[in-house]
């Protein structure tokens, strides 16, 4: 610890590398104390204005002395009156009477600590997804590109990580770009299905609002209603215990978690990509790849992706657990547990998303090492076609298929037991058994000819569900973002 008077090291305290490293200003903050401590004002505001309007003792000038404080936090005066009180909201009751003398009386009226603390937890998450949701369609957008550019680029496809039959450069991208349109609906449905807490409550009854307004149902009804209101909602939930249900936690981090293994596939698939030199991801100028081999172009982007979004998926366990130990109508073992997994989930996913944005944008081919690995597989691929024209031309099916499987194995044992190229068309051409085709052997070993409707479908995916999919953040689409490490 610092001494009196003396400037704390902050490289002597364990800091939280989601934020001092990776995560976004506006991600952040947030999660920071100043958004979390300045909404509870707001909420103490919002519950003032609305029992006023309905009834209650307030008057105009207490309204206005807790607006001219709502940012006025002192967090030092806080920190003293939660060590006394051992009680983090009193604290911050306290310390805003301070500061609101004339409103001290009518400040957190009726209320219970979950009025601000779990109201708050749901503005932060559906402020959390408002932030996601741009940064997602970005990345799509930018992959949309991408694959509209290599639409018609054959690539050899591999299932089972073996070579199998061709697809275009952009078709897979197509793959990733459809699992990335899914998370941003399913972000998208799990903000629109949040609702507020609301004014509810010790015990979810409404019993202490019931009391203040005499007994009069509608009032405490309008109560919760303008209150939802002012924060930014449709919806209340209509029955609560003193917490919302720890289900939504898990909504929540659920469809973060299916993001986080998106983008874990997406970015093992450039990892191994970059293996075969086909695509990289971007390298700048004086970047190092290795302190000890010069040469290296590790894919260090792409592996923070995955390194994090291991850490995403994982974070779904605690509001799982978390929910299915909830006594009755609460149990305060959810707080400690939740302050970490919510923030982390988030920032986790905000840092991802930017850090996918940076690969998409730089993402870079090289042809000529595609076109290569085709050329080594393609043969064996084509025997199909030509066997078919062999036949067209006059020839037995079945003495054309035996011929084939002895040059074939042939070839496969220069490539695997010689580690020479693939000279099975060679072959081909040498035996004078094919030679009523041997001037089809270009046409039939044309790449494009085996990649079917593959840039067909990549234009009508993304004419027909990509790019509609991503009108409504046209306006937050950004130019390239740098990675600060």
């Amino acid at each position: 610890m610092a001494a009196p008077g003396e400037e704390e090291d902050v490289m002597a305290r364990y800091r939280s590398p989601l934020v001092s490293r990776y995560a976004s200003a506006e991600m952040a903050y947030n999660f920071s104390e100043r958004k979390k401590f300045g909404t509870w004002r707001r909420l103490w505001l919002y519950l003032a204005q609305a029992e006023k309007s309905l009834g209650l003792s307030i008057t105009d000038e207490q309204i206005r002395e807790m607006e001219a404080n709502l940012d006025n936090i002192d967090f030092k005066m806080a920190a003293e009156e939660e060590k006394k009180l051992r009680h983090d909201v009193m604290a911050h009751v306290h310390t805003f009477a301070h500061c609101c003398p004339k409103a001290a009386a009518i400040i957190h009226l009726g209320a219970t600590s979950c009025y601000v603390g779990d109201n708050t937890d749901l503005i932060v998450l559906r402020d959390g997804f408002n932030l996601l949701l741009p940064k997602l369609a970005r990345v799509i957008s930018r992959l949309a590109d991408f694959a509209e550019k290599y639409a018609d680029m054959p690539a050899l496809g591999f299932t089972h990580y073996q070579p199998a039959q061709l697809t275009t450069v952009g078709k897979r991208c197509c793959l990733w770009i459809q699992d990335l349109c899914m998370d941003l609906q399913n972000l998208e449905r799990a903000r629109d299905d949040l609702r507020f807490r609301g004014v509810k409550g010790t015990t979810g009854t409404q019993a202490s609002f019931l009391q203040l307004f005499e007994g009069d149902h509608s009032k405490v009804e309008e109560l919760d209603r303008l209150v939802t209101a002012k924060a930014g909602f449709k919806r209340a939930y209509m029955v609560t215990g003193q917490t919302y249900s720890r289900k939504v936690d898990i909504g929540v981090l659920a469809v973060l978690a299916s993001l986080g293994a998106s983008v874990h596939k997406i970015c093992t698939d450039i990892r191994l990509l970059a293996n075969l030199k086909e695509i990289e991801e971007p390298f700048e100028k004086d970047q190092i790849g290795s302190s000890a081999m010069p040469y290296k172009r590790n894919p260090m982007r792409s592996e923070r992706c995955c390194s994090l979004a291991r850490h995403l998926m994982t974070l779904v366990m605690d509001p799982l657990q978390t929910a299915a130990v909830q006594w009755f109508e609460r149990t305060l073992d959810d707080s400690a547990n939740r302050r970490v997994c919510l923030a982390e989930a988030f920032l986790t996913a905000d840092i991802i998303l930017t850090t996918l944005q940076n690969i998409s944008e730089g993402l870079v081919v090289y042809p000529k090492v595609i076109e290569r690995r085709i050329r080594q597989e393609l043969p064996f691929m084509a025997t199909e076609n030509i066997i078919m024209a062999m036949v067209k031309a006059g020839g037995n099916r079945q003495d054309c298929h035996e011929k084939i499987r002895v040059l074939s194995q042939q070839a496969a044992a220069v490539v695997k037991q010689e580690g020479g190229d693939n000279d099975f068309i060679a072959r081909v051409r040498a035996d004078p058994y094919f030679s009523p085709i041997h001037k089809q052997l270009e046409s039939l070993l044309d790449p494009s000819s085996f990649t079917g409707r593959a840039p067909q479908q990549v234009a009508k995916f993304l004419k027909e569900e990509v790019r509609p999919a991503l009108i409504p953040y046209q306006s937050k689409m950004g130019g390239k973002i740098e990675l600060a490490l």
